[in-house]
């Protein structure tokens, strides 16, 4: 997957069935969203179009996440689902004003904060869950090698 990921035709010169790995990753991601999506409908009381299809469930709660917690590292997302279900759970006696309470929470952070809240930590204390991130390295230290 990681030479399909950097250059596909050249995985397919080394032999590699890119075709047959697209479609397992496919398949796979495939059936974990619908395990996931059952677990969800499995919460809700009743089963209808708007609640599978509501706009704050599946776009508004996704897109706070992920600001909050950052994007371009794994731990990002992981971190701001935590965060969204601390802060949903502490606001749920303020009713509807909790969403303007997550609005505000998330323009600070991306003032404050550009580059979600793991970002600072992974920038402050230099870790790397995941580490699977490209990284660059110059000329120089590739050579010294």
């Amino acid at each position: 997957m990681t030479a399909l990921r950097d250059s596909e035709r050249a995985a397919e010169s080394l032999g590699v069935d890119t075709r047959r790995i697209k479609l397992a990753v496919f398949v796979g991601c495939a059936a974990m969203t619908g395990a996931v999506g059952s677990v969800v409908f499995l919460s809700k009381l009743r089963m209808t179009p708007d609640s599978a299809f509501s706009l704050i469930d599946w776009t508004a709660y996704v897109v706070f996440i992920v600001i909050i917690g950052g994007i371009g590292r794994i731990e990002g997302p992981i971190l701001g689902t935590i965060v969204f279900f601390a802060l949903r759970r502490s606001l749920a006696d303020l009713g509807p004003l909790y969403l303007t309470v997550l609005g505000l929470v998330a323009i600070v952070v991306m003032l404050k904060a550009p580059q979600g809240l793991w970002g600072l930590v992974a920038e402050r204390y230099q870790i790397d869950i995941f580490p699977v991130r490209r990284r660059m390295r110059s000329i120089e230290s590739s050579t010294k090698q």
